[in-house]
C-alpha cells in the first residue's frame, strides 16, 4: 500500500512539476529572449542562432545526454533522469503550441518570474529525488571522465556561466546580465521548495556541569529528543558529555533561558537547521508523501 501511494505522489509531483517548469520556459523565457543555465539555455541559443524551433534541440540534447549517462556513467544513473528526458520535451513541445506570453517588454520582471515559477516546477520534480539530466548530468560525466578532482557543482556551476556567456554573442551583455539575476531567483525558489521557507528548526549543542537537570527538561517539558557525546576540551584536556538536541526556535530560547538560571558559565551553541527528516516532533518523516 505504500509502495503504490508512494508511486501515486510521485506521479502527481513530477507531473505537476513537468507542467509549471514548461509553462514557465514557453510562457516568460523564451518569449522575452532570456536565457537561463542548462540544456534549456543551450537549446535557446541553438534555436535563435539556426532560425529552428528550440524544442527540437531539447530534445535531441536530452536524449543525447540520457544516452551518455547510460554509457558513461551506468544504468544506475541513467535511470533518474529516464523519465524527465523522454517526457519533459514532449511537455514542453505542446505549451510551446499554446503560445501563451505571461510577460511582455519587460525583461526584469520577466526574469524574476521565471525564477520563481521556474524554479518551483524543478523542486517539485527534485523533492521526489527524480532529475531532468541537463548540466547535472553533464556535470558528473565530467567530473568522472575527465577532472575527479574537481566537485560536481563547481563543474555544473561553470557549464552554466560558460552558457551565460555564449548568449551574449546570440544576443547582447544586458540578456547574460538577466540570465545572472534568473538563475539566482531560480536555485532560491527550488530551495525553499525542497526545505521550506526560512530555517524552521534549530540544532543545539550544550556543554554544562548541569548536563541532568537540563536532559531532563529538555526531554520532559519541551519533549525533544538528546543525543550525547563524549567530547575532549583542547585547553583543559578533560572528558566532557554534550547534550545535542534539535527543535524549533522558540523552544531555542525557552531552553536556553532555562540554562541560564541552571548554568550561567554553560556553552551552547546554535545552528540552523534547513530540514530533519526521521520519527520526531516537527520533523518530516523519510517516507512522507506530502
Amino acid at each position: 500500500m505504500k509502495d503504490s501511494n508512494k508511486i501515486m505522489w510521485d506521479v502527481v509531483y513530477v507531473l505537476a512539476g513537468m507542467m509549471i517548469l514548461a509553462f514557465a520556459i514557453t510562457a516568460i523565457l523564451e518569449p522575452n529572449q532570456l536565457i537561463t543555465g542548462g540544456i534549456t539555455g543551450i537549446s535557446i541559443i541553438l534555436g535563435t542562432w539556426m532560425g529552428i524551433d528550440y524544442t527540437i534541440f531539447y530534445y535531441v540534447l536530452s536524449l543525447g545526454t540520457l544516452l551518455a549517462t547510460f554509457l558513461l556513467l551506468g544504468k544506475r544513473e541513467a535511470k533518474k533522469i529516464v523519465i524527465l528526458s523522454v517526457t519533459f520535451p514532449l511537455v514542453l513541445m505542446i505549451f510551446n503550441q499554446i503560445n501563451f506570453n505571461l510577460t511582455e517588454n519587460d525583461m526584469f520582471l520577466a526574469s524574476v518570474y521565471y525564477g520563481v515559477v521556474g524554479g518551483l516546477g524543478a523542486g517539485l520534480i527534485l523533492k521526489r529525488g527524480y532529475s531532468s539530466g541537463g548540466s547535472d548530468s553533464i556535470g558528473k560525466i565530467i567530473h568522472k571522465r575527465l577532472y575527479p578532482f574537481i566537485s560536481i557543482s563547481l563543474i555544473i556551476t561553470t557549464i552554466d556561466i560558460l552558457i551565460v556567456i555564449t548568449s551574449m554573442l546570440v544576443y547582447d551583455i544586458k540578456v547574460a546580465l538577466y540570465a545572472l539575476i534568473t538563475q539566482f531567483v531560480f536555485l532560491k525558489s527550488v530551495e525553499v521548495v525542497l526545505f521550506g521557507l526560512g530555517t524552521q528548526l534549530m540544532k543545539l549543542e550544550i556543554i554544562s556541569n548541569s548536563q541532568n537537570e537540563i536532559e531532563e527538561y529538555i526531554m520532559h517539558e519541551i519533549k525533544r529528543g538528546i543525543s550525547k557525546y563524549m567530547i575532549l576540551g583542547g585547553y583543559t584536556n578533560q572528558e566532557r558529555v554534550k547534550i545535542v538536541t534539535i527543535c524549533s526556535p522558540r523552544e531555542s530560547m525557552l531552553i536556553k533561558q532555562f540554562i541560564a538560571k541552571m548554568d550561567e558559565d554553560a556553552f551552547v551553541d546554535i545552528l540552523p537547521v534547513s530540514s530533519v527528516w526521521g520519527k520526531g516532533l516537527g520533523f518530516s518523516g523519510l517516507t512522507d508523501d506530502d
